[in-house]
């Protein structure tokens, strides 16, 4: 039995799930720039929920790192700092992907007789 203080199981497991595919969907969507607010929206409409305190960090490390270039458009009334994703976050976000798609299909093989 749970505790009634503990967190819920559920929502910590998921919370595990969903930060390893944070990075994966930020890569793909700044395969175009985007802007951190334009970059929650696309992620939003694709079913990604992310929330702003998560992704801008995120943005920044990834920025360090090399995977996504960092640009501040002032032509706009609004200054916006835009993300686009560089060749090594190309390899990696393509890398990423190919690993996420051989683990679906892995847990579909385990998941077939449920």
């Amino acid at each position: 039995m749970i505790p009634a203080d503990s967190p819920d199981p559920l929502a910590l497991h998921l919370q595990e799930v969903r930060r390893g595919t944070v990075v994966l969907a930020c890569l793909t969507a700044c395969r175009e720039p985007q802007y951190g607010y334009s970059l929650l929206d696309t992620l939003a409409q694709a079913g990604v929920q992310v929330e702003a305190n998560t992704l801008y960090p995120l943005l920044r490390r990834l920025d360090k790192q090399g995977l996504l270039t960092a640009e501040w458009n002032t032509d706009e009334p609004r200054p916006r700092k835009y993300y686009t994703l560089t060749d090594a976050g190309a390899r990696i976000a393509d890398d990423l992907r190919t690993e996420w798609l051989a683990l679906t299909a892995s847990l579909t093989a385990l998941w077939k007789d449920i």
